[in-house]
């Protein structure tokens, strides 16, 4: 299992914050709409940082979604530099989180098998 640095976590967790405002606040793409970060892994030489990202309700397709944040990467990175105090910015990727369609799935599993059958509901 690889070595987690305190550093690059806490890298991760400021660029987690301040990506969320900037999509919020900046970003003016009518695709990127009600976006969450959800967590951004920074590789451990911080050159590179990838964001998972989810979509609240899913309106918009979520490879399109992924697709402008992408293109507004450069304007995002920039960004990061006017902000934070750090020597160079990590290059940027955005990826889907399927954890939130993953739990979604589990539960509805889990509820149809806890669900009665069909004839087990007639009284003995």
């Amino acid at each position: 299992m690889p070595r987690e640095y305190p550093r690059k976590l806490r890298i991760g967790e400021l660029l987690q914050r301040e990506l969320a405002e900037l999509i919020l606040r900046e970003v003016k793409d009518p695709r990127v709409q009600r976006v969450t970060v959800t967590a951004v892994d920074v590789a451990p030489d911080l050159s590179h940082a990838r964001a998972l990202i989810s979509v609240l309700g899913a309106e918009a397709p979520q490879p399109e979604v992924v697709q402008a944040l992408n293109h507004a990467a450069g304007f995002l990175r920039h960004e990061l530099g006017r902000r934070l105090k750090l020597r160079s910015i990590p290059e940027l990727r955005f990826s889907y989180d399927e954890t939130l369609d993953r739990a979604a799935r589990l539960e509805a599993l889990i509820a149809r098998a806890n669900a009665p059958a069909q004839g087990d509901d007639k009284p003995s």
